[in-house]
């Protein structure tokens, strides 16, 4: 895997200056090493994505490399289905990092030590105050915080302490490591922060092997300098903290030239919630089906939704990189989506609404098989044959009864074209009792195959189609916002999950021409006029999707709650799905339409001689009878199963009759060119 091109990152933000002007002044010996430094106690979102092109980027555009380190010193909200997904997410995203991936975790023992040398120059001292008394004498804005009562002890009497806190003598909360800085310091960071605290907490790499763990803060730049990293990007947040940063490093016998960290503004996009607490509680409360519901800003939600790895690259590297933080709209991200998606994506035809229409004067038992364009940006994708027959499925709002004005569509005797078929005129409507349009009858003609009038006749609309007798039906999954307010998390005194969109899934049962019932999991394709959709092989149904009302439940104890990554995701590399994507359509084109005829069906009839209970039974999941033996990954994976039940070893087609499940990932109306036009 090679990191993306300078090309593909800017070169203009002021993380590269500082880094141009130390190379070009011989600051470390011109070597450049960043890192990438998440908390693996949830899944990684967009936001991450502008923090890692950023210390991947900037670190190849100058010969450099960037560290991938789990910042694991919180025991309690970490898992390493969090780390696996971790590694997955940069590895999609197109980046490749330094050597074996880091842990804080394997410093701790190094991070003990440095912390005993600040306990014996008298920076360091055992408190015995409870964390509600700590925050209670750190003061205010305006007012001096209040020395600890334990702050004078002497270095002989905290090394015991502190030495006794590692043999678990003490119980959690009955005392902490604190620096000894400054309880009057303007910056708050630098009254007596806590290093190390107390917690009899199972670590998932290094067991029970401590019941101490440092805090971000104590172990973040130690482990930057361990590492021997020049350039320490954060976001604007830790800005207040760089002072303690520094202080700390400038008293310990650092082994490499010392980093040096640096702020920049984190990504905001309207209508999203980058907050992971909020995003788990969205997953806990089964607002949204899990960590990867295409409607979540995360990257495993984005991959889902059929989102390009390039797309968020050049989406970041569009957006740069500033000191002020700022929000962007999801429109913008929506327009590098589509433009990614418009190279590569192959064309198809698909009926998300569907109406009948029999061509009376086409004759009955006959089927063509035309030629369809794979895509027209891509030349070397082909074609494909499309079955056109007597009865055909269009769009029902494609069709008015009496036409509203400018309304070119198909209505009682206008004419339209067919994509790559033929002329079409409407001549009558059938209605049921109740006055709905139910089938319409129509005419072609059949002198304007490929959708052209020998007599230079023109038309103003062209549809789309499938033919009935052979179209596959699938289920399609849109997407509105998850919220209904631009900026959720903007509202004093509101909690943002009370602006959750209720209508923010829709889910049709669609007819799509029969190359579709094929796609493989992960494939994204246009539905022409309708917009772009990635296929999902193993996603059964989505009858309990959309958002309920959110009960407030305790977030204290996140651990209990481990989404899983799906199977399917954690077994295929970008690479793999590609390669079998390609095997495919290989093997689709291998095969006359006849062929692909005769399968469809087959597979119908195997489907009717079933009966719905043997159907419901091949669908159902596995239950277990005892949930005390589970993890809380696999009580995760569960709970997910009972809202959208899934069978690994099947596809969507296997399970139901109706192919994959595939989900809206942008349509094709650039959103983003109306903003820009009306601001």
């Amino acid at each position: 895997m090679t990191n993306p091109t300078a090309t593909e990152l800017p070169n203009n933000d002021f993380i590269r200056e500082q880094i141009q002007r130390d190379v070009a002044a011989g600051v470390n010996g011109g070597v450049v090493l960043t890192r990438f430094p998440p908390e693996p106690n949830g899944y990684l979102h967009v936001g991450h994505a502008k923090s890692i092109c950023l210390n991947f980027g900037a670190a190849a555009d100058f010969g450099g490399t960037c560290n991938l380190r789990m910042d694991d010193t919180n025991p309690a909200a970490e898992e390493s289905d969090y780390v696996d997904g971790i590694l997955e997410d940069v590895k999609w995203l197109g980046f490749a990092w330094n050597g074996e991936v880091q842990y804080a975790s394997d410093k701790f023992e190094q991070l003990f030590e440095w912390a005993k040398i600040l306990i014996n120059t008298g920076d360091a001292y055992v408190d015995d105050q409870n964390a509600e008394t700590i925050a209670a004498t750190r003061g205010s804005i305006t007012e001096p915080g209040t020395n600890s009562p334990f702050r004078d002890r002497s270095p002989e009497e905290n090394l015991s302490l502190f030495d006794r806190m590692r043999a678990g003598d003490f119980k959690d909360g009955e005392k902490v490591l604190r620096a000894k800085i400054n309880m009057a310091d303007p910056n708050g960071q630098l009254r007596d922060p806590i290093m190390y605290r107390i917690r009899h907490i199972e670590h998932h790499r290094t067991g029970n092997a401590w019941c101490i763990y440092p805090t971000y803060d104590w172990a973040h730049g130690q482990s930057d300098a361990l590492e021997g990293i020049t350039h320490s990007v954060c976001t604007l947040e830790f800005d207040a903290h760089r002072a303690l940063y520094d202080w700390y490093l400038d008293r310990l016998p650092l082994p490499t030239t010392r980093p040096r960290q640096y702020e920049f503004a984190r990504l905001a996009l309207t209508y999203t919630l980058m907050s992971k607490r909020k995003l788990l509680q969205l997953v806990r409360e089964q607002t949204v089906t899990g960590w990867d519901d295409p409607r979540m800003p995360t990257l495993r939600g984005m991959r889902k939704r059929g989102y390009p790895a390039a797309a968020l690259r050049a989406f970041c590297a569009h957006i740069g990189v500033g000191k002020m933080n700022s929000t962007h709209e999801i429109e913008l991200l929506e327009y590098f989506v589509r433009n990614e998606l418009n190279k590569i994506a192959v064309r198809r035809m698909a009926v998300l609404r569907p109406i009948k229409v029999v061509i009376e004067n086409y004759p009955e038992g006959q089927v063509e098989w035309l030629d369809a364009v794979n895509n027209p940006e891509d030349p070397e994708a082909g074609s494909r044959k499309i079955p056109f027959s007597r009865t055909l499925y269009m769009e029902a709002e494609d069709f008015m009864e009496v036409p509203a004005p400018k309304f070119f569509r198909l209505y009682p005797g206008n004419e339209v074209r067919l994509r790559y078929a033929y002329f079409l005129t409407c001549t009558g409507v059938i209605k049921d009792a109740d006055g709905n349009v139910t089938e319409l009858r129509a005419t072609y003609d059949p002198l304007t195959a490929g959708g052209q009038a020998p007599d230079g006749r023109k038309v103003k609309t062209t549809l789309h189609w499938v033919s009935a007798e052979h179209a596959a039906q699938v289920e399609v999954r849109e997407y509105a916002h998850l919220f209904t307010d631009p900026n959720p998390g903007n509202h004093e005194g509101k909690d943002p999950l009370e602006f959750l969109n209720p209508d923010s899934i829709n889910v049709l049962q669609a007819q799509v021409e029969p190359a579709l019932a094929a796609a493989v999991n992960g494939e994204v394709v246009q539905f022409e006029r309708l917009g772009y959709f990635c296929a999902e092989t193993s996603a059964g149904t989505a009858s309990e999707t959309a958002p309920q009302a959110s009960p407030q439940a305790s977030l204290e104890t996140p651990a209990e709650m481990s989404p899983e990554t799906p199977a399917e995701m954690r077994a295929q590399t970008p690479a793999e799905v590609s390669d079998e994507m390609s095997a495919k359509a290989a093997e689709m084109s291998a095969k006359t339409p006849a062929e692909l005829s005769d399968e469809m069906s087959a597979k119908a009839a195997e489907m009717s001689a079933q009966t719905p209970a043997e159907v419901s039974d091949e669908t159902s999941p596995e239950t277990s009878a005892e949930p005390s033996a589970k993890t809380p990954a696999k009580m995760s994976a569960e709970m997910r199963a009972e809202m959208s039940p899934e069978v690994s070893a099947k596809t969507s087609a296997e399970m139901s009759g109706v192919g994959p499940v595939f989900h809206r990932t942008v349509t094709l109306k650039d959103e983003w060119a109306r903003i820009q036009k009306r601001t």
